[in-house]
């Protein structure tokens, strides 16, 4: 084959191989046209100018973005350290090209600085207690400062909050003796229970002296059985009055 054929069949290919681009069905492309926006084409086949139009490939997918731990101070002066996951995505790729460097580079460090904004506001037991509400508030002012860049933040999650050694133990004591208290109330609740019952039942008893006599001796039987031992007793002649008197 002839040399110069050769070089302008290869020439074609590259030609064609740098005009048509796949894309696939997540992805979009931002084409420019000597240095100026025109549009935004796929998914599947698209067509350039070669040497004329550049494309730049944009994933709509949802990215997991971990965003790493973060010092901060409490409103309450209690230094923790925290670290959040942010779920976005691009909704608009020209806006994401076009209107910032490096979307998710600028995410991410905006992501930081409103974790650190946002906890230094609430106070150490907000933070633990209230995590949803913290969460709503993280995505809201996220996904306003990014919705000129068409990013789409979804959801923000705090994961860990790593409080100090001394907090810990605090917060143990502080919990022991939660449950302490609960305890003392649900045992003086069952004292006051049953002294009600116990009077109902004394009040019935009253009533009859040979029911009070037989309650009598089966306290006894009870003592006995559960300690062996010998328990030695005196009889007064009361406890058989009763018992003469139905003769």
């Amino acid at each position: 084959m002839n040399p110069i054929t050769l070089t302008i069949i290869v020439f074609a290919l590259m030609l064609i191989s740098s005009a048509l681009k796949i894309l696939r069905e997540y992805e979009r492309a931002v084409i420019f046209r000597l240095g100026r926006l025109i549009a935004t084409k796929g998914p599947g086949l698209i067509v350039l100018i070669p040497f004329i139009d550049r494309m730049v490939r944009v994933s709509l997918r949802t990215v997991a973005m971990d965003v790493p731990p973060q010092d901060v101070i409490t409103k309450d002066n209690v230094s923790v350290k925290v670290n959040a996951v942010l779920y976005f995505r691009v909704l608009d790729p020209s806006k994401a090209v076009v209107e910032v460097e490096d979307f998710l580079f600028a995410t991410s460090q905006l992501a930081q600085t409103t974790l650190r904004s946002v906890l230094g506001q609430a106070e150490l037991d907000e933070l633990l207690s209230h995590r949803e509400k913290i969460n709503d508030e993280l995505q809201k002012i996220i996904d306003m400062q990014t919705d000129p860049w068409g990013v789409k933040v979804s959801l923000v999650e705090v994961k860990h909050v790593d409080l100090p050694q001394e907090m810990q133990r605090a917060m143990a004591r502080q919990a022991e003796a939660e449950r302490e208290r609960r305890a003392k109330i649900i045992h003086a609740k069952g004292e006051f229970e049953a002294s009600k019952q116990l009077s109902e039942a004394a009040a019935i008893i009253s009533k009859d002296p040979a029911a009070l006599q037989l309650r009598y001796l089966q306290t006894l039987t009870e003592v006995a059985s559960e300690n062996n031992s010998t328990t030695i007793f005196p009889i007064p002649i009361d406890l058989l009055q009763p018992f003469l008197e139905k003769k």
